[in-house]
C-alpha cells in the first residue's frame, strides 16, 4: 500500500482526494509506486501496440500486478479543480490513470473534485430563466451586466474575454478563437456565480423578450466563441473535444452531473442543480460551448448538427439531445429561482450576519 488511503464513496464522512498532479508527485518519491506506474504505463502503450499478443505470462502477469497496485495509489482516487493551477496537467494525468484502469476512453466519470456550495452562494443572485416570460419590466440582463461593472472581479474577468473575443485578426478571421475561448473560461471559474450566472441565466421581461434574450445569447461573443463558418456533425464535434484534455473534461462533468433520470422528481440522476448548472457554465470556452439557439424559451445547443451522420445518426441525435432535451438541464433552469428562495428563508439571519464579512463578492 502506498501513502494514504482513501474512504469509499459510500462512506459517512467525504472521501478526500489528492490532485493528481501533487498525487503523481508523491508516487514518483516512492520507489515501489513509481516503479509500478511506469510499468503500468508501458503495459498500455504495449496494449495498443498489440503488445500483449506476443508477450509471455510472465509480462502479462506483472502488467496485471502493476495495475492492480495502482489502485492501492493516491493517483487511483485523485481528482482536479475546475480553473486550478496546472489543470491541463492534473487532468492529462487523470486521464492517463483513467484509461489504464478501465481500458476505455468514455465520457462517463467526471475528473472534477465535487464543489460544496451553499445554496446562498450558488443562487443569490438575479432571478434565473423561468418557464413563461417574467410578468415584471424589469431587464434583469441589463440589471445584471450593470451589477457586474460595479463589481471589480466581474468587471475585470469579464473586460479580458471582450478584448480578444471581438478583436478581428484578419479579413477572414473575426477573432483569435483560442485567446476567447481561454479568457471565457477564466471568466465563469473566477468570477462569482452571483455575477456570472446573473448574465448568463438573467430571465426577460415579457415586452422586451427579442433584445433581452439577444443581450442574453451576446454574453459569450457568439460570432466568436461559438459560431464559424460551417456547423460540423455533432459527433464530429465530440471527437476534436475528447482530443483536448480541458474540453474533454468539462463534457465529462456535464454528462455526469446533468444526467437525466425519468424516476426522479428533480428530473437529475444525481439530484444536484447546482452541479448541474456549475458543469454546463464549465463548457463555455471549449469547442463543445453552448448557447441559446433562439431568442424564446431556453433551447440550448452547441454548434453542430447531425447532419451527414449515416449509420451514426441515432448515436449523434442521442448525443445532440443531452443538450437539446435535456429534463435535468431544464428542471435546473426552472426550478432553480424557487430554490433559490427556499434556500434565502433557510440562510435567513446568517445571510445578514455574513454580507458585510463578503467584501464585495470575490469568492
Amino acid at each position: 500500500m502506498f501513502f494514504t488511503t482513501f474512504g469509499d464513496s459510500g462512506s459517512p464522512s467525504r472521501s478526500v482526494h489528492l490532485d493528481c498532479v501533487k498525487a503523481s508527485e508523491q508516487c514518483l518519491k516512492e520507489y515501489s509506486c513509481s516503479t509500478k506506474y511506469r510499468t503500468m504505463r508501458q503495459c498500455v502503450a504495449g496494449r495498443e501496440s498489440n503488445f500483449s499478443a506476443v508477450t509471455g505470462p510472465e509480462a502479462q502477469g506483472e502488467c496485471r500486478s502493476a495495475i492492480e497496485a495502482m489502485k492501492q495509489s493516491p493517483l487511483y482516487r485523485c481528482r482536479c479543480r475546475r480553473g486550478m493551477k496546472k489543470e491541463k496537467n492534473c487532468l492529462r494525468i487523470f486521464w492517463s490513470i483513467f484509461e489504464s484502469l478501465q481500458g476505455n476512453d468514455l465520457l462517463e466519470y467526471s475528473p472534477y473534485e465535487p464543489v460544496n456550495s451553499r445554496l446562498s452562494d450558488i443562487f443569490r443572485l438575479a432571478p434565473i430563466i423561468a418557464v413563461e416570460p417574467a410578468s415584471t419590466k424589469e431587464n434583469n440582463c441589463l440589471n445584471a451586466a450593470k451589477a457586474c461593472n460595479l463589481n471589480d472581479t466581474c468587471k475585470k474577468y469579464r473586460s479580458a474575454y471582450i478584448n480578444p473575443c471581438t478583436s478581428r485578426v484578419s479579413a477572414s478571421e473575426v477573432c483569435n478563437k483560442r485567446k476567447c475561448h481561454k479568457a471565457l473560461r477564466q471568466f465563469f471559474d473566477k468570477v462569482p456565480t452571483k455575477y456570472s450566472y446573473g448574465m448568463l441565466f438573467c430571465s426577460c421581461p415579457a415586452g422586451d423578450q427579442t433584445a433581452c434574450a439577444e443581450r442574453r445569447r451576446q454574453t459569450i461573443v457568439p460570432v466568436c466563441s461559438y459560431e464559424d463558418k460551417d456547423k460540423p456533425n455533432c459527433l464530429s464535434l465530440q471527437n476534436t473535444c475528447k482530443t483536448n484534455y480541458i474540453c474533454r473534461s468539462r463534457l465529462a462533468d456535464f454528462i455526469s452531473n446533468c444526467q437525466p433520470e425519468v424516476r426522479s422528481i428533480s428530473g437529475c440522476l444525481r439530484e444536484n442543480y447546482a452541479d448541474c448548472l456549475l458543469s454546463y457554465s464549465g463548457l463555455i470556452g471549449t469547442v463543445m460551448t453552448p448557447n441559446y439557439v433562439r431568442s424564446l424559451g431556453i433551447s440550448l445547443s452547441p454548434w453542430c448538427d447531425c447532419n451527414s451522420s449515416g449509420n451514426n445518426k441515432p448515436d449523434c441525435d442521442k448525443f445532440a439531445d443531452f443538450f437539446t432535451d435535456n429534463r435535468c438541464l431544464r428542471e435546473c433552469l426552472f426550478s432553480v429561482a424557487d430554490i433559490r428562495r427556499k434556500g434565502s428563508r433557510e440562510e435567513g439571519g446568517k445571510d445578514g450576519r455574513e454580507k458585510g464579512r463578503e467584501g464585495g463578492g470575490t469568492e
